[in-house]
């Protein structure tokens, strides 16, 4: 486990961390979206995280899923504590594009987790 709030690429840039201990709040967000919303709903978390949230302090990082089904779009983020994403969650600017990507899916459940166990082959 690193000492620093999250490990770094080689050009010194945040990247995603998914090890048990690491010391970092992830954010999972399932969004229920129509099938024919998804690319919307994708644009708008994009757009969000290249205008607002990556420029925050505490962000780490930000990955974007959709499901095959075209039902599902999942926000895996990191941010370096817990308080770092609530301030996000307190910041008129992300709660625009909060609001934006609510209005578009059909249903969403944010929780913050930590990684209990990882597994390679």
């Amino acid at each position: 486990m690193s000492s620093t709030p999250a490990s770094h690429s080689a050009d010194g840039l945040a990247v995603t961390t998914i090890a048990a201990g690491a010391p970092v709040a992830t954010l999972i967000n399932v969004f229920t979206v129509d099938p024919g919303r998804q690319q919307e709903l994708v644009d708008l978390l994009v757009h969000a995280t290249e205008e607002v949230m990556q420029h925050m302090p505490g962000f780490v990082a930000a990955n974007i899923h959709v499901s095959d089904d075209g039902t599902r779009v999942v926000n895996y983020a990191q941010w370096e504590s817990e308080s770092a994403f609530r301030a996000m969650l307190d910041d008129p600017g992300a709660q625009v594009h909060m609001r934006q990507a609510a209005a578009v899916a059909e249903h969403f459940d944010p929780h913050l987790y930590s990684v209990a166990s990882v597994h390679h082959r």
